[in-house]
């Protein structure tokens, strides 16, 4: 049988990588991945008819508050926040001249 990762796989992976690896190091990556590709065809094995297919490993829902509009005038309580102010506007530094 021939081997699933060859030594050109694992130059064709450190280039999309952009990693130059060692004669030694190439070894140990073909290990690695031979390791991977072996534990994914475990995987395979298992009897997964009964799972029920989901999106996300946590449940997800919506967190964000409902969006209401207000027609509040809250100028001052705003600009209470600002480190300076002028004539009821934020005052901020000059971004350019």
């Amino acid at each position: 049988m021939e081997p699933l990762i060859t030594d050109e796989t694992i130059e064709n992976v450190s280039i999309l990588a952009k990693l130059e690896l060692s004669p030694a190091e190439k070894e140990e990556a073909k290990k690695d991945m031979e390791k991977m590709l072996s534990y994914i065809d475990q995987l395979n094995e298992l009897d997964t008819s009964q799972v029920e297919p989901m999106s996300h490993a946590f449940s997800l829902h919506n967190v964000f508050r409902e969006d209401v509009i207000t027609n509040e005038d809250r100028k001052e309580e705003i600009l209470q926040n600002a480190p300076k102010q002028k004539d009821g506007t934020f005052m901020v530094p000059k971004t350019f001249d």
